[in-house]
């Protein structure tokens, strides 16, 4: 239980009781740029709704600004609508998060400090709405701007915040994928920092944010069992594995010029991998856990077209914004490995793709299996493969250790059996936060932990230079499967964990 007491160093309880008292946060002026966006509908509006709610957030004003036109009613009247469809989970798991809904009383409060700005009222008109909301909070806040936009808009919503005069006392969350390419990421980067320093800019991915990823430096790192064996002498591969049920959900646009790899693989996949494969940081702080990241992408060797597979799901180019003839893939696998002394020869597969058979976040470490059996052939000795242990990344984050036992009985025969951890079955289920929330919150106490660097996305995009440079051509596959036949071949001679073929144990309610 300590372990999450000390990762929930802001969690609340839903009332406004707090069980760790947070550090007081400067009241601040968000703003949120692309407030019309699926992002800001699904997330960022609910999210801020809730972190308001529940106390956890500081005194905020909310600024937004998109390119539709309309009035700071009707704003208030499309973020009640987010509210009321994203600001619960459907699924039960989400419901164990215990996060009651708005009442009336609390969303008439929020919604009061919602205010409109459509981008074609230019600069002035932004600075007008950001200097009244100031003026309400009073002395000493801060500014916290929100680019929920295409990479293409980055740029001009950064010249719209210079010409503003918005750029002081201000800190700026960047949404992925930050850049295409080398060459756009180091000419992003320099436009960028044009106007803001690097310690004002927060590179977001909210993978990062969810708390099972965050348990993956508590396993390691406050462990004396796991961090010996986490090394090459000990595992055999890694997997991480994020399949998604969705298309692409009226993203046409925004997807035909971007893809799996550049979408989802140098923006989630590879950031995760980082805190699987880092070195124990000197302390658990910003610059340090930033450096050993980096370490790693450094260490990246760079991505064979001939270790890659693309896929494209059948029915993609009937798509509404689909070219007819496109060579965007929906899916990805590949095979990459680090040059450095703990994973020299440990081959990482990753996986990711749209129209997939069920949406998971899955990391998978297989342990080496012992050098010599004394077993008998029918014991059942390797016949469910290694040792696996596994994090799931959902909300509700799940880790499970993988071994054989002894079936009860006369004789010696081994089954498959597994410890579980969930923190839906601890007292503290409730502190977990949304990935999105969490960020936002250390993007205004200025922590850099979560967030990307300038130097290491570059390393990414460095490593990515022969791939995307000579893509293999996609293979198609049925919506609703996981993925070309090929990726078992990628994989070969193991094998990939998704599906499961056992299910995570529920907890009894009773």
């Amino acid at each position: 239980m300590d372990t999450y007491r000390a990762q929930s160093h802001y969690a609340a309880l839903g009332s406004g009781q707090h069980r760790d008292e947070p550090e007081a946060i400067p009241p601040h002026v968000v703003v949120l740029f692309g407030a019309t966006g699926d992002l800001a509908r699904r997330k960022l509006l609910p999210g801020f709704a809730h972190l308001a709610a529940s106390h956890l957030a500081p005194p905020i004003r909310v600024v937004a600004s998109s390119l539709e036109e309309m009035s700071d009613e009707g704003f208030r009247a499309f973020a009640e609508a987010a509210a009321a469809e994203f600001g619960h989970l459907e699924t039960v798991a989400f419901e164990r998060r215990i996060r009651d809904p708005l009442i009336s009383e609390e969303w008439t409060e929020f919604a009061a400090n919602l205010h409109y700005v459509p981008r074609s009222a230019g600069p002035e008109a932004l600075a007008a709405a950001v200097a009244a909301a100031e003026d309400e909070l009073g002395e000493g806040c801060l500014r916290l701007h929100y680019l929920s936009v295409p990479p293409a808009a980055a740029l001009d919503v950064i010249t719209m915040l210079r010409e503003a005069k918005l750029v002081e006392r201000s800190r700026v969350i960047m949404e992925k994928p930050f850049g295409t390419d080398l060459e756009s990421a180091v000419e992003l980067n320099a436009q960028v920092h044009r106007t803001f320093d690097e310690s004002q800019i927060f590179r977001i991915d909210h993978f990062l944010g969810k708390e099972a990823a965050q348990n993956i430096l508590a396993l390691r790192f406050a462990n004396g069992l796991f961090e010996p064996i986490w090394n090459r002498n000990f595992i055999d591969h890694v997997q991480i594995d994020i399949p998604e049920s969705l298309g692409l959900d009226r993203r046409a646009d925004f997807y035909e010029d971007t893809g799996a790899y550049k979408d989802m693989v140098v923006t989630h996949l590879f950031q995760v991998m980082a805190f699987v494969a880092m070195e124990p940081p000197s302390a658990l702080e910003p610059t340090s856990i930033s450096e050993e990241k980096n370490k790693v992408f450094r260490a990246l060797l760079p991505v064979l077209p001939s270790h890659v597979v693309r896929g494209q799901y059948r029915g993609y180019r009937q798509e509404d914004g689909v070219a007819p003839d496109s060579d965007t893939e929906t899916f990805i696998a590949l095979h990459c490995e680090l040059d450095n002394w703990r994973w020299a020869g440990v081959p990482f597969y990753l996986r990711t793709g749209k129209r997939m058979p069920e949406g998971m976040r899955i990391i998978s470490i297989a342990f080496k299996e012992a050098p010599r059996s004394m077993f008998s052939a029918d014991s059942g000795v390797g016949s469910a493969g290694p040792d696996h242990l596994t994090f799931d990344l959902a909300d509700e984050s799940k880790v499970s250790l993988s071994y054989y036992g002894k079936r009860p009985g006369s004789g010696m025969r081994l089954d498959k059996v597994s410890m579980q951890f969930s923190t839906g079955e601890t007292d503290y289920a409730g502190d977990v936060l949304e990935a999105y929330e969490r960020l936002i919150l250390d993007a205004m106490r200025g922590d850099h932990t979560l967030f990307t660097t300038a130097d290491g996305i570059e390393s990414l995009w460095e490593r990515s230079i022969l791939l995307l440079d000579a893509p293999p051509p996609v293979k198609l596959y049925e919506p609703g499967t996981w993925g070309p036949n090929a990726i078992h071949q990628l994989i070969a001679p193991n094998a990939w964990r998704l599906p499961f073929e056992r299910r995570w144990r529920e907890k009894d309610p009773r």
